[in-house]
């Protein structure tokens, strides 16, 4: 689906209303429906399994709304004068009413008029077979693998042949996605030749993150020497440190009335200390205290262990700030001290740290970065307690690890607002 056609149109139609019909600048339109557009995007109104439910596009389209007013009220703090006096409720009325709308009649648009591409796999189906079948179900079924190849020159030349040959649009095949790279040497004249003849070639790792937007483990067995040259080239921008310390900065007064109202409820529940410091794992492995306002009963424990393995000692005033992670935005301390960032794997406690490190494959390449409040993992996957759910976990981490940019950190920051509130991640 051309994602980038659909936030364009929305804007668009949201920007000519406030022109047209409350006869707001033009300047003033275009700020607000844009904040009124973040607002959205921050709800996963514009996903595809949004679209594809009236019902569940109606309810993020409200919500994601309601959010982009907050940001519109600075604007009209200030600006009041600019503002027709039916701006909230005529924009909330047009986006829930109209959006939801829209949004369906272009997702059926998109399922029933893109035409299906049919692929052969280089590569054996019982390895990566499952990776397969979820890049289909996430392309809407758009993307068929027909048929898994070992490979045989000759199977392939046939295949190949056939699917050229073929006059009927389903039994045509339109390109080879390469798998398995050791599989690949086999048949590399023939793939060379079929490029020069304009059929599509594609290899997994790119195919797998543009639709799963995960890297899996599987995959990197594949192509390691790929993704090892790809992890061992990363750095941290300095544009990413200045985000960091803005951010965090702004956090911190915002958050500066709750959380001297959260620290006199800690107190007065179960006492002092108010704030808890674990030694967690960071960026290359080097160990530091990681703060946050204390959100469980004091009590010695002496092993690790998952949250959700603790939920008898929470606190009533924890009960409230876990979910919403009022407890987290104390770590602006550790961002200010270099020791994390604001985006970012979460730091793992050391028990943990060297479990999965030596367990889970791959699984040092998370610290190539500084560990964050929030991060790709959070917004996108469930809260981990297994070795199965670390692993599915870790995936996300390492797409971001290595796909990290300030416009990614600046997305994760938007969606961090809706995983708050469907408490995503949370414990």
């Amino acid at each position: 689906m051309r994602k980038t056609v659909v936030h364009f149109l929305d804007i668009l139609l949201v920007v000519v209303m406030n022109i047209f019909l409350l006869r707001l600048p033009i300047w003033i339109s275009l700020i607000a429906s844009l904040i009124i557009y973040l607002g959205l995007y921050s709800f996963r109104v514009y996903d595809k399994d949004t679209m594809k439910s009236y019902t569940e596009s109606l309810i993020r389209t409200l919500l994601g709304t309601i959010i982009g007013f907050v940001g519109v009220l600075i604007l009209y703090f200030f600006l009041d004068n600019f503002f027709n006096k039916y701006f909230f409720t005529a924009n909330l009325l047009f986006t829930i009413f109209l959006l939801p709308i829209l949004h369906k009649v272009e997702y059926n648009t998109y399922e029933k008029y893109l035409p299906v591409r049919n692929y052969i796999v280089i590569g054996r189906e019982d390895e990566i077979g499952h990776i397969m079948d979820e890049i289909s179900e996430k392309s809407m079924n758009k993307m068929k693998f027909v048929q898994y190849i070992n490979p045989d020159p000759a199977t392939l030349e046939k295949a190949v042949s056939e699917g050229k040959s073929a006059k009927e649009q389903a039994a045509k095949i339109h390109g080879i996605i390469v798998a398995d790279p050791e599989l690949e040497k086999i048949v590399k004249p023939q793939i060379e030749r079929y490029k020069s003849e304009g059929l599509e070639i594609q290899y997994l790792p790119n195919v797998a993150e543009k639709y799963l937007k995960r890297v899996p483990i599987e995959v990197i067995d594949k192509f390691r020497e790929y993704y090892e040259v790809a992890f061992n080239n990363i750095t941290e921008s300095v544009t990413k440190r200045i985000l960091d310390i803005f951010v965090s900065s702004a956090l911190l007064v915002l958050y500066s009335p709750i959380l001297l109202v959260v620290s006199i409820c800690i107190l007065i529940e179960d006492g002092r200390p108010i704030i808890f410091k674990q030694t967690r794992v960071g960026k290359d492995g080097k160990f530091f205290d990681m703060v946050k306002l204390r959100s469980m009963r004091k009590q010695q424990t002496g092993e690790a262990k998952f949250a959700g393995q603790e939920k008898d000692r929470v606190l009533k005033i924890g009960k409230i700030i876990r979910p919403v992670r009022i407890d987290e935005v104390l770590q602006v301390v550790n961002i200010f001290k270099g020791e994390m960032s604001l985006i970012g794997p979460r730091p793992e406690q050391i028990a943990f740290d060297r479990q999965f490190e030596a367990e889970i494959p791959y699984y040092g390449y998370r610290k190539k970065l500084a560990p964050g409040i929030t991060g790709w993992a959070q917004v996108m996957y469930q809260y981990a307690e297994t070795k199965e759910e670390m692993m599915t976990k870790l995936s996300y981490d390492l797409y971001y690890v290595k796909n990290q940019n300030l416009l990614f950190d600046l997305k994760i920051i938007l969606l961090t607002i809706e995983a708050v509130v469907f408490r995503r991640g949370a414990k």
